[in-house]
């Protein structure tokens, strides 16, 4: 890669006749990037860059001594900043350089600092110099002892390419760090830097909906009807021809931020009266939402050529619930296997025709036995340490492998890549996210498309309702062995589901109680409830006093359609600030019933990570 610098031409030229070196080398010295040059002068980022080196300005690297010169410190880590002396030393030794994930936000963050890591660790132990380059503090990879060299900076195109350039390094991994680095894949390789693993072109092929919706086609893979709009008008448009519900978001969010299941046109107009900006360039997209559906997370590894199924993901709860929100089962169960067979299939030639070099996730939704593809990931995703943990195999350094030219046939072996579903897991791993609710009680305990959980538990068992059980009890949710049950269900969920929930937690001994419709319900179907009072309603003691005197010990509360009224966020709230465990949606009721039947029958064991995996030793 050259790091010559360009002839000045052009908006580069007419820019240096009015801006002389040493100005330029004032606002870098004070902290103007390129890209706020680029805003004040009006011209490209390109231009101040080709002007900056062309005056032969160039930012320095500085050393934080580790060890405080009480001895030679063997990790230093460098900040760059624009002064005479560069006190990072290239060495001779062939180099791999890791882009973090950046800072910290709902949707990003500990996952991909788990694959920078692994992926350090598997170019040492290749023999390659390991540098780091982020700027997040609370995490392992910024650690002064992890990599041969740590770069703390911005994960910028201006700051990244400086460090390229000084460092010299064999090629860049952008994968592993979440959407922060993958943004700069483009940029760096239209600069000259080998992006190892998946390249800009399949990233980008992956990351443009509308490139994206012309291979689905052209492999004809089904997916949910989508379009992008920039008013209401459009929108209105779109969802006349596709129909209604509808999932709305802005362009380029992360966790699902502002993202709402629209119902009707009246809210349509409402969401898009209240989005913050709109235009050709960050439009609103729109996708036909697939109610009742069920959702799927698949991890894969690939070569380009060769594919491995790694994990495969179900949901617990229906679509429409944000995936980081989702309690994930691996591996799935009474799923088809020609629905298995048909996502299998997808992913495989998804990974062919994306050219998919390391890892890739994929999300599905099943309605009716149809397999829907809903967005496709080239890189690591959020699920990779938990598939990697239940599964006892180091997916991170296999990718990594990958991505440094070994071969998925040459790995097979050695690393017993068995071509079977979730590559022959003899036991149950359950993902439970963790919610911050009893901190945000005003925020809303209901789930739906915008992520709110910010962390997660991982539970292992040799069957379902021991391993949701436990998954449970490992997020801090205790379920009740006894005492009584609120129940109250939106109209959809009025139906023989909710019956044999509410019949099982009657059988073995909880007393039911529910709000009018629901109670009206359940007596017609022979289930013996009592009534309670809505927050809204005459008459005192209702739902809200009844679990604050604390005489409810388990609710099961769905949310009426469009959005949670006035009185189940109340529910929501008096459950959280008095500890009492909850579930929104009848999946996760479903589960909660066969969980506490389990808790009722049996005590639970301690085994190790390793002991679940000694199947693998066979």
């Amino acid at each position: 890669m050259s790091t010559s610098a360009p002839d000045l031409s052009g908006e580069a030229l007419d820019l240096s006749r009015k801006v002389s070196r040493e100005h330029l080398f004032r606002a870098k010295e004070q902290g103007f990037s390129d890209c706020q040059l680029a805003n004040i002068f009006s011209v490209t980022e390109q231009t101040i860059r080709a002007l900056r080196k062309h005056y032969g300005i160039e930012s320095v690297f500085k050393t934080v001594d580790t060890c405080a010169a009480e001895f030679d410190a063997r990790t230093p880590y460098h900040y760059s900043t624009y002064d005479i002396e560069n006190e990072s030393v290239s060495s001779d030794r062939e180099k791999v350089i890791i882009l973090g994930g950046g800072p910290n936000r709902i949707g990003q963050g500990i996952e991909f600092d788990y694959c920078c890591v692994q992926a350090v660790f598997a170019l040492r132990e290749a023999g390659y110099e390991a540098i780091m380059v982020n700027c997040n503090p609370e995490t392992v990879s910024t650690d002064y002892d992890i990599a041969d060299k740590l770069y703390f900076e911005p994960l910028t195109f201006e700051d990244t390419i400086r460090i390229i350039e000084h460092e010299q390094p064999l090629g860049v991994i952008v994968s592993f760090g979440g959407q922060t680095p993958l943004k700069l894949s483009t940029k760096l390789e239209e600069a000259g830097v080998k992006i190892l693993g998946t390249s800009s072109k399949g990233i980008d092929l992956a990351e443009d909906r509308k490139k994206f919706g012309a291979l689905l086609r052209e492999l004809d893979i089904p997916h949910p009807d989508y379009d992008t709009a920039i008013s209401y008008e459009e929108a209105r448009e779109i969802t006349s021809r596709i129909g209604y519900p509808v999932l709305v978001r802005p362009s380029y969010v992360l966790g699902g931020r502002a993202m709402r299941i629209i119902y009707s046109d009246d809210s349509l107009k409402e969401y898009v009266d209240q989005a913050l900006f709109i235009s050709e360039k960050y439009p609103l997209l729109i996708d036909r939402f697939l109610e009742t559906a069920v959702e799927f997370d698949i991890d894969a590894l690939a070569d380009g050529t060769d594919c491995i199924v790694s994990g495969i993901m179900q949901h617990v709860e229906a679509a429409g619930i944000h995936s980081g929100d989702s309690t994930s089962i691996l591996p799935y169960h009474n799923i088809s296997p020609d629905v298995i067979k048909t996502m299998k299939d997808h992913t495989r030639r998804l990974a062919e025709n994306l050219g998919v070099v390391g890892l890739m996730n994929v999300q599905y939704a099943v309605q009716n036995d149809r397999v829907y593809v809903i967005e496709v990931n080239p890189r690591a995703s959020r699920t990779v340490p938990f598939v990697g943990k239940a599964t006892a195999i180091p997916l991170v350094k296999i990718a990594t492998r990958i991505m440094l030219g070994e071969k998925l046939s040459d790995l097979r072996k050695e690393f017993r890549l068995e071509d079977c579903d979730n590559l022959g897991m003899k036991h149950l791993a359950i993902k439970e996210p963790v919610f911050p609710f009893s901190k945000f009680v005003k925020s809303g305990v209901y789930l739906g498309p915008e992520m709110r959980s910010t962390g997660e538990a991982m539970s292992l068992a040799y069957d379902f309702p021991e391993a949701f059980a436990k998954a449970y009890q490992a997020a801090n949710m205790e379920l009740p062995k006894s005492g009584t049950v609120f129940i109250s269900v939106n109209n959809h969920d009025k139906n023989e589901r909710i019956v044999t929930v509410a019949r099982e937690l009657y059988r073995i001994g909880f007393d039911l109680v529910a709000t009018s419709g629901t109670q009206r319900f359940l007596a017609e179907n022979g289930i013996e409830c009592k009534k309670v009072y809505k927050v809204g309603e005459d008459g005192r003691p209702n739902i809200f006093d009844t679990i604050k005197l604390g005489k409810i010990d388990f609710v099961i509360n769905t949310p009426l359609g469009e959005r949670a009224l006035h009185d189940e966020e109340a529910i929501g709230a008096a459950s959280v600030l008095n500890n009492v465990p909850f579930v929104t949606t009848i999946e996760a009721a479903e589960a909660s019933v066969q969980a506490i039947a389990c808790l009722r029958r049996q005590e639970f064991g301690v085994k190790s990570l390793q002991e679940y995996a000694a199947y693998r030793n066979r």
